[in-house]
C-alpha cells in the first residue's frame, strides 16, 4: 500500500458495507485488521511497502487516552528501521506488529505462562488451519506459518479419502447470485484408520461438527450448525455440507462484523430443509448400516418391534435353543425363566449402549467368541445338552455366532460321530 491508502486502512469503518465489492473481497465493514488487533494488544503498528518505499502507522491506545484523542502516528522513515522483524519485510509486502499484548495472558496467571502461551498458540494453529484450509491447499495456495512452522490445511470434508461420500450438489440462485451447496458424508470409522477418525472428528468431536459450514470466498465463516432446523443427532454426525456465499449477499444472510454469524434467508431456507432430509437420511443409513450383523442370521437372539413411533427389543424367546431349554423345565420353572428374560430385554443398558457407541464407537467390542475351536467347543456343550439336535443341525448355519463357522457344521458332526465323542 502507499501512504493514502495505508491511512485509509487503518481509519476504523473504513468501507461502507454497502458498497460493490471486488468478488474475491474479504472484508466489507472496514474493521477487521483493528477490531481484531485491539482484541489482543493495546498498540498496533501497520509497515506497509510498495516498490520498496516503505510507509508506516500505528494506533496506541495509551496514547489515544494520555492525549483524549484518536491521534493515528506516522512514524517517521528513521523510526522504521528499529521496528520488528522489519527486516523481513519484501520489497512488496506488509508487516502487521502487535505490541503491549493484553489479552493472551490475563491478570489471574501467576506462573506457568509459557503452558498457557503454548496452549493458545495450538488453539491458534487449528483455527487457521480449518478457517483457512482453502486458501492452504489447491493450485493457488498460500503459506502461513507459526513459529517457523508451516500449517497444513485442515479440511472437514476429508475429500482426499475414497469413503467419504459426496452428494448431489444443488445450486440455488438468490438475486441473480448462486448459493452452492455440497454435502458431503464422512467416512464411518471401519473404514478409516484410528488416526484419521479421530483427527477429522475435529476440535469438540463429530456430534458438535456435524450440520452446515458457510463460506464467503472460500472462507469460513460458520461451522457445524443446522441453522435450528433440525437438533444435533447422534446418527447425523457424519454429515457436513458445505455452502459456498458470494460476498455480494451479505446483507441477506445477516453476516457480521466478527464474522462469527450468519443466519441464511428465508428463501434459502425452505431448500436447505428439503437438502438436510436427503442428508440426514443418507448419513443415518450409513450410521446404521455398520451395526447390523457381519453375518446374516435367519435366528436371531433378539427380536426389533417397532410400532406407534416406538422401538423396542425383546429377547425371542422362540429360538429354538431358548425353546429347547424351554423344555427340560417343569411349569413353575418355564414361568421364572420367562420373567428373567423379560426383565433382561426391559432393563437392556440402551442408555449406556448408545453414549458408548456415540463416543467410542471402535471400543465396543459386541463378540467374544472368534475362532473355529471355540465355535466347536460351544457348540458340543449346547448340542450335550440337548439344546439342538443332529437333525436340526443346519440351525448353526443360520444362528449366530454359530454362523461365523467357516468350516462345515454337518462335517464336524460327523468326525464327532465317527471318532466317538457323541
Amino acid at each position: 500500500m502507499d501512504r493514502d491508502t495505508l491511512i485509509e486502512a487503518m481509519r476504523p469503518g473504513s468501507k461502507n458495507p454497502l458498497d460493490n465489492r471486488d468478488k474475491n473481497d474479504l472484508g466489507r465493514f472496514g474493521l477487521g485488521l483493528k477490531t481484531a488487533s485491539f482484541s489482543q494488544c493495546r498498540k498496533l503498528t501497520v509497515v506497509s511497502s510498495q516498490n520498496n518505499i516503505k510507509t508506516a502507522a500505528l494506533w496506541d491506545l495509551d496514547y489515544v487516552a494520555e492525549q483524549n484523542d484518536w491521534s493515528l502516528q506516522l512514524p517517521e522513515k528513521e523510526e522504521l528501521n528499529n521496528l520488528y522483524m522489519i527486516e523481513n519485510l519484501e520489497e512488496n509486502g506488509t508487516l502487521v506488529i502487535w505490541e503491549n499484548t493484553d489479552r493472551i495472558i490475563d491478570d489471574t496467571v501467576v506462573e506457568k505462562t509459557e503452558h498457557i502461551i503454548y496452549e493458545k498458540i495450538q488453539d491458534l494453529q487449528k483455527h487457521l488451519e480449518l478457517v483457512f484450509h482453502r486458501y492452504l491447499a489447491g493450485k493457488d495456495k498460500i503459506s502461513i506459518y507459526i513459529n517457523d512452522s508451516q500449517l497444513k490445511p485442515f479440511d472437514p470434508f476429508f475429500t482426499a479419502h475414497p469413503a467419504t461420500d459426496e452428494l448431489q450438489k444443488e445450486i440455488i440462485v438468490v438475486n441473480g447470485e448462486k448459493v452452492h451447496i455440497q454435502p458431503y458424508l464422512l467416512p464411518h470409522y471401519t473404514k478409516v484408520s484410528a488416526h484419521d477418525y479421530e483427527y477429522y472428528a475435529g476440535v469438540g468431536g463429530y456430534l458438535k461438527n456435524q450440520g452446515f459450514y458457510v463460506y464467503r470466498n472460500k472462507r469460513l465463516l460458520i461451522s457445524g450448525t443446522w441453522f435450528r432446523l433440525i437438533p444435533q443427532s447422534e446418527m447425523y454426525k457424519l454429515a457436513r455440507i458445505k455452502i459456498d456465499l458470494p460476498n455480494s449477499l451479505d446483507h441477506l444472510w445477516k453476516i457480521d462484523v466478527k464474522k462469527s454469524h450468519a443466519s441464511p434467508p428465508a428463501i434459502i431456507k425452505n431448500r436447505l430443509k428439503k437438502i438436510i432430509e436427503k442428508i440426514a437420511g443418507a448419513s443415518t443409513r450409513v450410521y446404521k448400516s455398520k451395526g447390523a450383523r457381519l453375518a446374516k442370521s435367519d435366528v436371531a437372539f433378539w427380536e426389533r418391534y417397532s410400532a406407534r413411533g416406538e422401538i423396542r427389543y425383546t429377547v425371542n424367546k422362540g429360538h429354538p435353543m431358548i425353546d429347547a431349554f424351554v423344555k427340560k423345565l417343569n411349569k413353575e420353572q418355564k414361568y421364572e425363566f420367562s420373567e428373567i428374560l423379560d426383565l433382561i430385554a426391559d432393563f437392556f443398558p440402551k442408555d449406556t449402549l448408545y453414549a458408548d457407541l456415540g463416543n467410542n464407537p471402535k471400543e465396543v467390542v459386541f463378540e467374544n467368541i472368534v475362532t473355529d475351536t471355540e465355535l466347536e467347543e460351544k457348540a458340543l456343550l449346547l448340542y450335550q445338552n440337548k439344546l439342538f439336535t443332529l437333525e436340526n443341525l443346519g440351525i448353526l448355519n443360520k444362528m449366530e455366532p454359530f454362523s461365523k463357522y467357516t468350516k462345515n457344521w454337518e462335517k464336524f458332526f460327523a468326525e464327532q460321530i465317527q471318532k466317538g465323542k457323541i
